[in-house]
């Protein structure tokens, strides 16, 4: 069980955090308020204030508690060993060959389930 107390957050991190969102959402309405101008100058300002959003957030603990595991995860991503071409090739076929065998199966079933359904209600041959 963690017992961990949870730290607590300050009032200026909660007011950087609801910034962020209010300028998301303000950028957002913009978007949509400004339809007659070019689509390339809105989705360009739309990204603009998210990024700005995105770096106020980065400002907060939770924002650097967020990063740190983003750089930590790119960290553990590289100690991953990959498997080969050869065995990736092996692996699938493999799976393509038993959802085959598991699918032929499943009719196999299906069709005698039917057939006897059928010859104890009378209603085939």
């Amino acid at each position: 069980m963690n017992t961990q107390a949870e730290a607590a957050t300050s009032i200026g991190d909660v007011v950087k955090q609801v910034l962020a969102v209010v300028l998301v959402v303000a950028g957002v309405a913009a978007f949509y308020y400004f339809s007659e101008i070019q689509l390339l100058y809105r989705v360009l300002g739309l990204v603009v204030v998210v990024l700005a959003s995105l770096g106020l957030v980065l400002t907060t603990d939770l924002g650097q508690s967020v990063w740190s595991f983003v750089l930590e995860s790119k960290v553990e991503v590289r100690k991953v060993v990959w498997p080969t071409r050869e065995e990736t090739t092996r692996t699938t076929m493999l799976v393509f060959a038993m959802v085959f065998i598991v699918g032929l199966i499943l009719w196999l079933l299906d069709m005698f389930l039917f057939w006897g359904v059928r010859l104890i209600t009378g209603q085939g041959g």
